[in-house]
């Protein structure tokens, strides 16, 4: 018998490392330009941004975050909580979009953050109760990969995939840029640039 792994109706996949190597080069690039030291993103916000830019509308919306992370990312360096396993892991907060549930797990065995990531992207997919996913996949290490998956989606909404450059393949997704929720977690306004 299967087990089945429970899904929200939107669900957010994350490669960790990706966001952080992204957050950590927008404040060091942005820190000199403003001529202020930007403080630590606030993860609760860079999440709503996400889903709102993603078309998440506000209401009661059950939002599932997983973080896919390896052995060298346990931890953000540019936003806080910062610790994926104790501050992160199994926690939830409530806002106007609804109720995020935070999960984060690490490949064991020989598999790689890369894997665990088309994995995890393939079970939702499988998935009846997703509805929407919104990836944000290592554009630079295994974004072309995602495309053979996001193709086979069959969801009542298209697969919202975030980045820094739109994807070089084609297919049922929509794209947006990352930065933008990021600069607002960092507290940047748009009169500042």
């Amino acid at each position: 018998m299967e087990k089945k792994i429970p899904f929200d109706p939107v669900v957010m996949l994350i490669d960790a490392s990706y966001l952080d190597r992204v957050g950590n080069d927008l404040k060091a690039h942005f820190a000199p330009m403003l001529k202020r030291e930007l403080p630590k993103a606030d993860l609760a916000v860079l999440l709503e941004c996400l889903a709102l830019d993603a078309g998440v509308s506000l209401g009661e919306t059950k939002v599932q975050v997983i973080f896919v992370y390896d052995a060298e990312g346990k931890r953000f360096s540019f936003c806080a909580p910062a610790d994926l396993e104790k501050e992160i892991h199994s926690m939830a907060f409530k806002s106007q979009l609804g109720e995020f549930s935070l999960y984060a797990f690490q490949p064991s065995g020989l598999a790689t953050r890369e894997d665990l990531f088309a994995e995890s992207f393939q079970l939702m997919a499988e998935s009846k109760d997703v509805r929407h996913i919104i990836a944000v996949p290592d554009e630079d290490g295994y974004g072309s990969r995602l495309s053979d998956y996001i193709n086979k989606v069959e969801k009542k909404d298209p697969v919202t995939v975030f980045g820094m450059n739109p994807p070089v393949y084609s297919g049922n997704f929509t794209f947006e840029m990352l930065g933008f929720a990021i600069l607002q977690a960092l507290g940047i306004r748009a009169d500042e640039l």
